[in-house]
């Protein structure tokens, strides 16, 4: 199978292979199905998070793309193309990491002529508009640059919620959101559900309500779909716990309530003993500038048991990282608690997790879950293995790493110490630690998915280098250690600059994060000389002169990033976020930029899924679950518009 697909604007479309599928036995196959079903049913719900104007533009474009009559042939017919699917990507008309409104790249009066062409019979305005005053408001949002012009807005001077274009809110002030939430949890006590996760805050006649997002309110026709295929899938479930874990979520999904889902998440965590596990809810917070609402999202996995094995060394060694962290007594767990880890292979993304995808996981987010019940964490193994497929010899490396040692460095260890970064971030990193009583998530506000990032981030730099890596097994030598330092400040300070267009600033968390701490680093260790910015040819490199020192360097930040998450301390969060991670050295990213043009490569990359077909004997009795890799990019957008767009017409 060949890892790549397709390239286009800024985009790649990768595959991902699903490792020993064929060799699983007829239960767990026909479980990941049914659970990759109740997976792509949730579609919909992501696209009208993002914006209330998605799903009538997807349906629109997809319209035109359908039925143009006109000559397919034209640069303009194929701009129309590359828009629809950056739309797709995106699951929007956002760009998925900058969260900017995505260019038409076409004229507005083509978009007239692809209307005039096109076959509209059948196709139903939404909310009782004639179609012409339907169309008339799909293309003033589509080419007005003032209109929904940022999904998520960051920017700490504006207000947060009216200035973003998500559809979490409605007619409702950061200060209003802020203040009704906040006072939701004057009561809550020490295990508070996370209020505000699964619904839409509106205002009607002047109040505030939440439109909760459950079989019999919004996104009831997706949720409706989602709970027929969880009900078809306990029959297959592999053991008690995940039929009563799975029965909570359908609960949870009938009624809205965030208990049900906080116990969903608690018995979810203790589960450990099946292969076959999954995700599926409202669980991230990153598409809300103030971190409360949770995106839909959704991935279908069953365990790597050799690759497990590293996870597994971490995950019963966790009370000692947790005991030598260099960060405060007082901010660490006496007792580590559940902290469970596992690699995984994916056999289906969806919503959140689609197109583009997470290497890693650790879940739930609740922090009082986590303190009292644990975490669990996962690598993704198949995903970050066609990401360093697809990675080799296309010259990224060659270009920007600063010596041969680098490189060969990069070549010998940089998969194997990736990977081993990824299960220190999501198993460790983000289960360690502990808050102050009355500190929650929100006290950080915009700047919370940022800092916590950074903490899990530096938490797996600091090990890395850690001697105890070496006893465990669990890395060769330093220098495998050395060759994730290299990468790490080598796209925190240059390489993920390719992903930002002149002029801009960092937006995406994650970003912020890397920038954060390589800048940081950079510059706390100056005088030093601990890392450094060298020049040859008028190519800028990164060079780290003492990889110990920077190790140092790594304990003193994360040190202050947990303190500032115990604590909730706002200001120190902002200070370190605007100073580090925001603004860009505009004659360093033009040189950036230009290097990379060269290459001629896509900086964002997203993958396809694999197609599950259900095969039955003529009785109806199932008799095996067949995949296959050949449908192409635009076919499965098409197909998953077709097959679950159930939200669409609503």
């Amino acid at each position: 199978m060949k890892v790549f697909a397709e390239k286009f604007a800024d985009l790649k479309i990768l595959r991902f292979a699903v490792p020993g599928f064929e060799a699983l036995d007829l239960t767990k196959k026909l479980y990941i199905y049914h659970l990759s079903q109740a997976a792509l049913c949730g579609r919909d719900i992501l696209w009208d998070q993002n914006n209330r104007f998605n799903l009538r533009i997807r349906a629109v474009l997809e319209t035109m793309r359908r039925t143009f009559k006109g000559n397919r042939e034209t640069d303009q017919f194929k701009s129309f193309e590359v828009y629809l699917k950056r739309v797709w990507f995106s699951n929007g008309i956002h760009h998925h990491y900058s969260t900017e409104k995505i260019p038409a790249g076409f004229p507005e009066t083509y978009f007239t002529e692809l209307v005039e062409q096109s076959d509209w019979s059948g196709f139903k305005a939404n909310s009782g508009q004639s179609f012409e005053v339907f169309i008339a408001e799909i293309q003033d949002v589509i080419f007005n640059p003032e209109k929904e012009a940022k999904r998520v807005n960051l920017d700490s001077k504006d207000d947060l919620v009216a200035s973003s274009s998500n559809n979490y809110y409605q007619d409702v002030t950061q200060n209003e959101a802020e203040t009704f939430y906040a006072e939701l949890k004057t009561t809550a006590g020490a295990e508070p559900v996370s209020f505000g996760l699964n619904s839409t805050l509106v205002k009607e006649d002047g109040r505030l309500t939440e439109h909760v997002w459950k079989l019999d309110g919004k996104y009831g026709k997706a949720i409706e779909q989602i709970i027929f295929w969880l009900e078809k899938a306990v029959k297959y479930a592999e053991n008690d716990l995940q039929k009563k874990y799975i029965g909570h979520l359908i609960e949870y999904y009938i009624t809205g309530s965030l208990a049900l889902f906080d116990q969903y998440s608690i018995d979810w965590v203790k589960e450990l003993e099946g292969d076959v596990d999954f995700v599926n809810g409202f669980i991230e917070v990153y598409g809300d500038p103030l971190g409360i609402k949770g995106s839909w999202e959704s991935i279908v996995n069953y365990k790597d048991k050799e690759a497990t094995k590293r996870a597994t060394i971490l995950s019963e060694n966790a009370q000692w990282f947790e005991d030598n962290s260099p960060v405060a007594p007082e901010f660490k767990k006496t007792a580590v608690k559940g902290v469970s880890a596992k690699v995984i292979n994916v056999a289906i993304l969806a919503g959140d997790c689609y197109p583009a995808t997470p290497i890693g996981i650790n879940l739930p987010n609740a922090e009082w879950i986590r303190e009292k019940h644990g975490s669990k964490s996962v690598t993704i193994e198949n995903i970050t293995q066609a990401y360093f497929l697809d990675s080799m010899n296309n010259g990224m490396l060659e270009e920007f790493a600063g010596s041969v040692d680098e490189i060969a460095r990069a070549r010998q260890f940089g998969y194997l110490a990736g990977n081993l970064h990824t299960d220190l971030h999501e198993c460790l990193g983000h289960g360690s630690g502990k808050v102050l009583e009355g500190v929650s998530t929100e006290n950080l506000k915009n700047y919370y998915s940022t800092i916590e990032e950074t903490r899990a981030d530096l938490f797996a730099l600091y090990y890395m280098l850690d001697n105890q890596m070496l006893k465990l097994g669990l890395l060769p030598s330093v220098e495998a250690a050395k060759a994730e330092y290299d990468v790490y400040l080598r796209n925190g300070l240059l390489t993920q600059l390719t992903r930002i267009e002149p002029g801009k600033d960092i937006e995406e968390s994650h970003m912020r994060n890397r920038q954060l701490i390589a800048r940081w680093v950079y510059e706390a260790g100056k005088a030093q000389n601990v890392v450094e910015f060298v020049s040859s040819e008028g190519k800028t490199y990164v060079r780290i002169n003492d990889y110990q020192a920077l190790r140092e360097l790594f304990g003193q930040l994360l040190k202050e990033i947990q303190r500032i998450k115990s604590e909730g301390d706002f200001e120190a969060a902002k200070q370190l976020v605007e100073n580090y991670s925001v603004k860009v050295d505009r004659q360093l990213h033009e040189e950036i930029l230009a290097r990379f043009k060269k290459l001629d490569l896509a900086p964002y990359s997203g993958f396809l899924n694999p197609v599950y077909q259900l095969k039955t004997y003529p009785c109806g009795t199932p008799a095996d679950v067949l995949i296959s890799y050949d449908e192409d990019y635009t076919s499965q957008m098409l197909r998953y518009s077709q097959d679950y767009g159930f939200l669409v017409n609503q």
